[in-house]
């Protein structure tokens, strides 16, 4: 059942104005936790189409360091927000939030619901709550500043601006995540304050929305994290990012220092050795996990889902069903 909005209290004399905000499933959470297994599974028992969150998986050729949803799965489920940018394009929240906005709304004309799917929680936030993101445009010359700063001086120098201009980011962003962290900078010299504050602005919420996540022991994550470095080397991990680096993409995009293949590109530069590869992307998985573990603890109304070796997968989706099928009855 949808959620309604009055904008304002009625009298005798005015009509009431009633928005119906549209249905949105969001799955949510930390890397490897199961979220779009989980997905994949609701959309047995409920037509839905998948809207990916993640901010790596809108890249073509970038299969297996992303995880992307095999060509199987994206047979037997719509899927969005997937393949859309080269490497070397830029792509931004906004762009995630306008396009993610007109996914919704297509996949509702056809009676589907809605699901967003992945772990980038800015870009979920953002959309969930309707930032006002256009107030900063982008600015050429600032980016070349700063990208030529991390040139001479490396990512961190340029990272550790933030410390006193966005205190938030400057916690929560990683320094090798150049691309956010310039962003972030930028917003603050065209706005005067920190993009996280908007975080802390009292918005309306864009959607009737269903936020949930697989809650699971840290240990087990690190498990299934460290499970699946091992297996996304077996599946050509390397054998990709060698492939990006021959079409001429530069092993210094933002895109090429995502995880995965900034490790990559460190093996086919010999400076790791392929068991060292391994560890170094699961570890630095596991720490990226942990933030994302931050931040939605933060989340308000994000629902948990417990799972683990104690409990059946079958019952964890039983679960995830019955709350969808409560929520949108």
């Amino acid at each position: 059942m949808c959620a309604l909005s009055v904008e304002k209290a009625p009298s005798s004399q005015e009509k009431v104005e009633v928005t119906e905000l549209q249905r949105l499933l969001v799955i949510t959470g930390p890397t490897a936790s199961g979220k779009s297994k989980l997905a994949m599974d609701i959309a047995q028992e409920i037509p839905l189409e998948i809207i990916s969150s993640d901010s790596m998986q809108v890249y073509r050729y970038m299969d297996i360091g992303t995880d992307k949803p095999s060509a199987e799965d994206r047979s037997k489920v719509r899927h969005h927000l997937i393949d859309l940018k080269y490497p070397d394009e830029q792509w931004t929240v906004e762009e995630f939030q306008r396009t993610a906005e007109a996914a919704i709304k297509e996949i509702s004309s056809r009676g589907n619901l809605p699901a967003i799917v992945g772990g980038t929680g800015f870009y979920i936030r953002a959309l969930l709550k309707g930032f006002p993101l256009v107030d900063a445009p982008p600015n050429p010359e600032f980016r070349a500043k700063m990208k030529e700063l991390a040139a001479e001086r490396g990512s961190k120098a340029v990272h550790d601006l933030l410390r006193d201009k966005d205190p938030w980011s400057w916690e929560h962003l990683h320094p090798n995540d150049l691309k956010r962290v310039i962003r972030a900078l930028e917003y603050y010299e065209a706005v005067g304050q920190p993009i996280s504050a908007r975080k802390d602005k009292n918005l309306s919420p864009s959607y009737d929305y269903l936020m949930m996540s697989i809650c699971r022991e840290r240990q087990e994550l690190y498990k299934r994290i460290d499970e699946r470095s091992e297996e996304q080397l077996r599946r050509g991990l390397i054998d990709e990012t060698r492939n990006l680096l021959e079409m001429g993409y530069s092993k210094d995009l933002s895109s090429m220092n995502g995880l995965c293949y900034k490790e990559s590109c460190m093996y086919l530069e010999g400076l790791l050795t392929l068991e060292e590869t391994k560890n170094l992307i699961a570890r630095n998985t596991r720490r990226y996990a942990k933030r994302q573990l931050t931040w939605f603890a933060k989340e308000e109304g994000i629902i948990w889902i417990k799972a683990g070796k104690d409990r059946l997968w079958d019952d964890i989706v039983d679960e995830a069903v019955g709350m969808v099928k409560e929520k949108f009855r």
